[in-house]
């Protein structure tokens, strides 16, 4: 069986103001097109289809559109929800969308149900594990602690059950939205840290032929049967070097996995550029990034006259700027930000309270930090969930 994996369309997601929703046809119709002429049987998607819970009508319509587009191709897709969905939103209307063979799994209580497909060898069952926010699934999940780890192993745990009552040489798909352990983050993802930790160890999904994940924006491979699809289309400057790619995937008789990257169209090319003002004007060798979407970092000691405008002239596609003088760490000026860079708010937090008391916060101190943290960022779920 033939299957094209791919997740966080992010639909309806600027790029430093620029509207994406053309770029985001663009690959809808490549995805169509890639479905068709490499015969895949059926279509993954892992989460983040929009980019907030609720999302632009313009953005809807385009969702819609790849619906109509894929039932009408007769190819199966099973697609789950993502961190950035509203789950209940996205499962609208999934029983009847069900029947054109399109698949949405955004329900925790359905992980251990799954999407039967066929080919000449046998079944395929497709467990949908949408993102389990750990605060809002434990109870789902009976388990004694909120973590990441602990409801994803109790979701596996559910879908091994199940695989357990198929028959003999029934293969299997996961479909999860999660920071799984040897990942690489961009800065582009939103932070799903609970209790200090963010990723998941890839053992968690054990047992299964292939695992199709999201979340994470480069394509990577964590294991030869785990993979990250990354996202289509670049949404921060760190993803400057990233390839946007899908994996077409055939599973075997025997559930031998064989992976191949697709790759994406790229509206247009990111670059990072990096010294003085005068020299970045005057640089030969940044001829090639002059159609580029740009980010510019000056290193002038004083900051110059009219920057933007400056830089416009030579790269007028340029949408970020940031001043990073070439000083001293220690020296009076390096600016609160450059501090803070890298930096996690439990750190933050903690480097506050070392400043103001002259001494950090001791371990309990720190778990009430973490909790509160935590606390607020289960809250902001619920609030986005109820919206």
């Amino acid at each position: 069986m033939r299957l094209l994996h791919t997740s966080d369309w992010h639909l309806g997601r600027a790029f430093h103001r620029v509207n994406m929703l053309g770029a985001q046809a663009g690959f809808i119709g490549h995805l169509i097109t890639v479905a068709r002429e490499r015969e895949v049987d059926a279509v993954v998607v892992s989460g983040d289809v929009y980019d907030r819970a609720v999302p632009p009508l313009a953005a809807v319509e385009l969702f819609d559109d790849a619906l109509h587009r894929l039932a009408d191709l007769g190819v199966p897709t099973v697609m789950i929800s993502g961190n950035h969905d509203s789950a209940r939103r996205l499962g609208v209307g999934a029983g009847l969308i069900d029947r054109a063979g399109i698949h949405l799994r955004t329900e925790a209580s359905a992980v251990g149900t799954p999407v039967i497909l066929s080919d000449t060898h046998g079944d395929v069952a497709f467990y949908g594990l949408p993102y389990l926010e750990p605060a809002l699934v434990k109870d789902e999940f009976a388990v004694d602690r909120a973590g990441h780890e602990a409801v994803l192993g109790a979701a596996m745990d559910r879908v091994r059950g199940d695989l357990a009552t198929r028959a003999p040489g029934t293969r299997s798909v996961v479909l999860a939205h999660a920071f799984v352990t040897g990942g690489r983050a961009s800065d582009s993802e939103r932070d799903i840290t609970v209790g200090g930790v963010a990723a998941v160890p890839a053992g968690v999904f054990d047992g299964v032929d292939y695992t199709a994940l999201g979340h994470l924006h480069g394509c990577q491979t964590i294991t030869e049967r785990v993979r990250y699809s990354g996202s289509p289309l670049a949404y921060s400057f760190s993803e400057a070097d990233h390839r946007k790619s899908m994996w077409l995937i055939d599973l075997g008789a025997d559930g031998f996995v064989t992976a191949e990257r697709v790759g994406c169209p790229v509206p247009r090319p990111l670059a990072r550029i990096r010294g003085t003002l005068d020299g970045l004007l005057a640089d030969p060798g940044l001829a090639r990034h002059e159609d580029s979407w740009i980010e510019a970092t000056l290193t002038d000691p004083v900051r110059p006259a009219d920057p933007m405008a400056r830089l416009a002239e030579r790269f007028p596609h340029t949408l970020s700027l940031l001043f990073a003088p070439e000083r001293a760490p220690d020296e009076p000026g390096v600016s609160y930000a450059r501090r803070l860079a890298g930096r996690d708010d439990q750190q933050i937090a903690q480097d506050f309270v070392a400043h103001v008391r002259g001494a950090g916060p001791d371990e309990r101190e720190t778990a009430v930090l973490r909790d509160a943290f935590d606390a607020v960022r289960a809250d902001d779920a619920v609030r986005e969930v109820a919206r």
